[in-house]
């Protein structure tokens, strides 16, 4: 019998955007059991608010959270707002006994993150984090190739997150104030690239071996109005610029368990690229590459064949064949996915669990979230300290 997932989505922005159109997709293309239902969405502008739920298909809106959050009817909540408001939140949920799914990074703080893995131990309800590029095809494939051993040993794990928004014409949104945001675009974009290297690898990051933390934009302008995604004006001068206080880029070389090394850089001030995130795993029996802009392919390197035969193969991941998850549940061979097909392909994952089964690949809770959150602070550490700073394990 199918049962029904009532929501409580918290917030109205790009994530609530992406976060309530996977779930109101996701039973249009998976066979999901319970069903999900779009119960209540929250944000602090009133005024916008009723116009999002109704676009959206939310039921009902609120300003108020925590009644949202703790209201007896609602199975999940779902939390889409700035990085500091999402502690706060997650336990009283989890307190009141519901499932959880929270945005990545896990929390503004190493601290906050703790307590929110704490809680989620000590609570009834499931958590998850999303870490939407697990549910690419590509990477999830790739998840599928190591894990077998087709690689080998790991040498090598190269990673980058490329954005270029971030100039000095761009105004004191929440995710350039660190009391909000916690980081710049360490905690938004290497968040990213940390879990899906763990994901790729199955391995740790042990130690961060070397760190620079740069910070290219030290005031803007603050926006007009300042509601919502454009919360902004914390710190303004006289002169009407505020101080950014979060970095621009992060950089930072690491250990991995299994013995191999690993660099990541994340930066919004990659002139020229818009949202390039770019992983290769190196072994000693093959390699692999991914690159987010073109989300639909992945490239694999065998040294199980002749020297003279040796090359890069790029594998169409939305024929939907064995060993491509999600894609069958797509289009037809060749039709290509988005980016919006990884947080519907998430949403599948997390009723899925929900209601007893398993996820097509392994899904992060708070407590995977938690090891990615302490792997972002010992690069912070490293760089501001200029020195080795050790991981500590799961």
């Amino acid at each position: 019998m199918i049962g029904r997932l009532n929501i409580t989505l918290i917030g109205s922005k790009f994530m609530g955007r992406a976060h309530s159109n996977a779930w109101g997709q996701v039973s249009r293309f998976f066979d999901v059991d319970p069903k999900p239902a779009l119960h209540t969405v929250v944000a602090r502008n009133a005024s916008e608010l009723a116009e999002f739920a109704a676009r959206w298909g939310w039921a009902n809106h609120t300003t108020d959270w925590h009644t949202a959050v703790t209201a007896e009817d609602i199975d999940l909540v779902d939390i889409a707002s700035p990085n500091n408001a999402h502690r706060e939140a997650a336990i009283a949920a989890l307190e009141a006994g519901k499932h959880v799914a929270c945005e990545k990074p896990l929390a503004a703080t190493l601290a906050d993150a703790e307590a929110m893995a704490v809680a989620a131990t000590a609570a009834p309800g499931k958590t998850f984090v999303w870490f939407n590029y697990r549910r690419v095809p590509a990477v999830a494939l790739a998840h599928k190739i190591v894990a077998a051993g087709a690689l080998g040993k790991i040498y090598h794990a190269r990673a980058s997150y490329l954005q270029s928004w971030g100039g000095p014409d761009t105004p004191l949104l929440w995710r350039f104030q660190g009391d909000i945001a916690g980081t710049g675009a360490h905690g938004d974009l290497n968040a990213h690239i940390i879990d899906a290297v763990r994901f790729i690898t199955g391995e740790e990051i042990v130690s961060v071996d070397g760190a620079i933390e740069e910070k290219f934009v030290a005031e803007r302008a603050p926006l007009e109005g300042g509601a919502g995604e454009e919360i902004a004006g914390a710190g303004a001068d006289t002169s009407g610029m505020g101080r950014s206080t979060v970095d621009d880029a992060v950089l930072f070389l690491s250990r991995l368990s299994g013995g191999g090394v690993a660099s990541f850089e994340a930066t919004r001030l990659a002139t020229g690229y818009y949202n390039t995130n770019r992983i290769e795993i190196h072994g000693e029996s093959g390699a692999l590459r991914f690159n987010f802009e073109r989300m639909n392919e992945l490239g694999y390197f065998r040294t199980d064949l002749a020297d003279g035969e040796r090359g890069w193969t790029t594998i169409d991941v939305t024929r939907g064949a064995e060993g491509h998850p999600y894609a069958d549940a797509w289009w037809p061979g060749g039709h290509g996915l988005g980016y919006e097909h990884g947080f519907v392909n998430q949403a599948r994952d997390m009723i899925s669990v929900i209601g007893g089964g398993k996820p097509l690949v392994p899904l992060p809770d708070f407590e995977d979230a938690l090891q990615t959150q302490r792997v972002l602070q010992a690069a912070i550490d490293a760089a501001r300290q200029h020195r080795p700073v050790e991981v500590p394990p799961p």
